[in-house]
């Protein structure tokens, strides 16, 4: 069981933004940006070109709406997408707030006080429909 799981299961605290009976949203605890929100399928697939096309469309479409939502929470002019996957063997879509193009450095990751992450959460979770 990977550690996405785990959370998802609500074995490992997180900031949880979204959640349906298949997917879940949270904040990456060492964000690249304020806001920055990994979306994860529950049903746990390392590669994210190996879901099913119903899986795969699914976590596209919960994506984009935990975006528009993030989007309403976190002031920024867009929602960066990216999917790497190398570092937790769990598929997940990162969403990052951009202001500009240097936003979206994985190179550069951050720590926030939780506070500031529980409001952050709690500011995307009030728009998510």
């Amino acid at each position: 069981m990977t550690i996405f799981s785990k959370i998802a299961a609500g074995e490992i605290p997180s900031y949880r933004v979204a959640e349906d009976e298949n997917y879940f949203a949270f904040l990456d605890i060492n964000p690249v940006a304020p806001g920055h929100t990994l979306v994860i399928p529950k049903k746990e697939e390392s590669y994210l070109f190996n879901l099913s096309e119903a899986d795969y469309a699914g976590l596209w479409a919960f994506a984009r709406r935990v975006a528009r939502a993030l989007e309403q929470a976190v002031p920024c002019l867009r929602i960066g997408v990216a999917v790497i996957g190398l570092e937790v063997p769990h598929c997940h879509i990162h969403l990052v707030p951009l202001n500009k193009e240097g936003d979206m450095n994985f190179g550069h990751k951050m720590t926030l006080p939780a506070e500031q992450m529980q409001e952050i959460a709690q500011a995307i979770a009030q728009k998510f429909e």
